[in-house]
């Protein structure tokens, strides 16, 4: 008697896959439809789910909790890199803030660190930011403004 390497791999019916993931069939079965989840052996009923499955689903569920859209999670699995894993902010730590005063009234905040952003990178984007509030400013205001309306016009 011969065993092959599927017979001790671990086969779930969708229902159970579903209680082991905590998702409903219809994400399930959406997810396969869409190709995040790799098709299950068989068809309808008779149709089992692997532990690759599971994997898949659990990654899915921690990437859209995560707030990853689904078009990115599609990316992640076909291998795209990861994203920065974000920082837990825990009591009394410290953060590096720069507030970057672009004009009365507007106002970016950059947190280096957490954006991913390298000295040089940050530079370059408050140079970006400075250049496209320029850039509006000066289109939005007219070469020569019209004389104003005297109070006698206006109510006519």
């Amino acid at each position: 008697m011969t065993s092959d390497a599927t017979s001790t791999a671990p086969s779930y019916p969708l229902a159970e896959l579903c209680v082991l993931a905590d998702l409903p069939p219809r994400t399930v079965r959406y997810y396969v439809q869409i190709g995040l989840v790799d098709r299950p052996e068989g068809e309808t009923r008779a149709a089992r789910y692997g532990s690759r499955h599971l994997e898949q689903l659990l990654q899915i569920k921690k990437w859209t909790a995560a707030g990853l859209a689904l078009d990115r999670i599609r990316e992640l699995l076909h291998g795209a890199a990861p994203p920065p894993v974000p920082r837990t902010r825990a009591v009394g730590s410290v953060e590096v803030r720069s507030h970057l005063l672009v004009a009365d009234g507007v106002e970016v905040v950059i947190e280096p660190g957490r954006a991913g952003l390298s000295p040089q990178q940050a530079r370059r984007f408050i140079q970006g930011v400075m250049a496209a509030y320029q850039q509006i400013t000066q289109e939005a205001e007219p070469a020569h403004p019209p004389p104003p309306t005297p109070p006698s016009e206006r109510s006519k």
